[in-house]
């Protein structure tokens, strides 16, 4: 059983880019029927030679220092740091690690931030080349469908990571019951239903174009229709972040009532919640006031906050594993090539309470001993 729910992403992975092809070949017959009666999807900013209030190139062409070193650089380190981190921490959640339900949903987490950083050398490349997508319209689509869509799955999966330490921690008894794998199964079944609908809704706008002071670059910009980034930003992002609000916010609370002992636990809960508003509010925020108010000065921020925003996937096997000192120590195994095949921890065992007269205390910090989220109260 506990095999079977390991390959599963493999088989959601397949899944995914069996919907992205059939994407792609949607976005090829659509370009060959080429009827747009108007240039509302050539249009990132108000195209209108009539109007004078903006400057388009200045808009489009933001500042060449921004673009092509610190929005590259940020994008590299991302990438360069994260992708490595994230397919060690993939290999050990999925063939060292019990498949706890906790295990189950960093497993989603980091497939998701794996899908994210692989697209980062296409928008390096993009921006080094001077704002200038020389690859395939078709691929343009492709690349911004997954780093949203991945992005925003990100966010939801990190919610249901929020519910199920809340459960684990605040509600121990109810925990016995709640976190199973049927309910982590149908968390991730919803999460990935969400991610290919938002990746199959982006990939049907036009996000390649030429700009009209320009015939000779082509730019690759998430520029679909107006009301499309606020309602993934209102419907996929601020659900989510009500949640981990609440969840972690309770957990907080309920750690630092149970005294010093907890301290280093609250601390990095405090980090989770920072990492998220850092990386994942700004883009969303300049997004939105950028689409309500249409004002070019908000280019310049949004795209390094773009930028910024692929650190979350990069920062989360660090917060979330490598944070752990067992999950360290399966890492050492793995990369020494000392043993072969699973290791289960013995912190990580499935918990089989005797009686019903042990303490909340013991119950917390055996559920806290099982999580792969800090593992650092384990004392019964």
């Amino acid at each position: 059983m506990l095999q079977r729910i390991a390959i599963w992403p493999v088989i959601l992975i397949a899944l995914l880019c069996s919907c992205l092809l059939l994407g792609e070949v949607y976005i090829m017959l659509q370009e060959l029927i080429k009827q747009l009666p108007d240039n509302r999807t050539n249009s990132i900013f108000i195209w209108n030679n009539q109007t004078n209030s903006i400057s388009t190139q200045d808009c489009l062409l933001y500042s060449s220092f921004i673009l092509l070193i610190v929005v590259s650089v940020l994008y590299s380190v991302a990438f360069l740091v994260g992708l490595p981190a994230n397919i060690l921490a993939l290999w050990v959640l999925i063939f060292h690690t019990e498949k706890i339900p906790s295990t189950i949903l960093l497993i989603n987490l980091t497939v998701l931030d794996v899908l994210v950083l692989l697209m980062l050398p296409f928008r390096i490349t993009y921006h080094f080349a001077g704002n200038d997508w020389f690859f395939s319209e078709s691929l343009c689509r492709l690349v911004m469908a997954l780093i949203y869509g991945s992005m925003y799955g990100s966010m939801l999966c990190l919610a249901f990571i929020s519910i199920d330490r809340y459960i684990a921690l605040v509600h121990p008894y109810s925990a016995l019951t709640l976190r199973s794998h049927r309910t982590s199964l149908a968390m991730s079944v919803s999460l990935w239903v969400v991610v290919l609908l938002t990746m199959m809704l982006q990939v049907f706008f036009q996000m390649a174009f030429s700009p009209p002071f320009s015939t000779n670059i082509a730019l690759c910009y998430d520029a679909p229709l107006s009301f499309f980034f606020p309602f993934l930003g209102l419907l996929l992002f601020f659900p989510p972040l009500l949640v981990i609000l609440f969840c972690h916010g309770t957990v907080l609370k309920t750690l630092l009532v149970r005294g010093h002992r907890y301290f280093h636990a609250a601390c990095l809960t405090a980090l989770v919640l920072l990492v998220f508003f850092a990386c994942f509010l700004p883009n969303i925020i300049i997004l939105l006031l950028y689409l309500t108010n249409g004002n070019c000065d908000l280019i310049v921020p949004y795209v390094v906050s773009l930028a910024f925003s692929c650190f979350g996937p990069c920062i989360d096997p660090f917060i979330y594993n490598y944070v752990s000192d067992d999950f360290r120590g399966k890492v050492l195994r793995v990369l020494c090539c000392c043993r072969a095949g699973q290791q289960v921890s013995s912190n990580n065992s499935g918990i089989h309470l005797s009686s019903s007269s042990q303490s909340r205390n013991t119950l917390l910090s055996k559920f806290w001993g099982q999580m792969n989220f800090f593992y650092l109260c384990q004392e019964v």
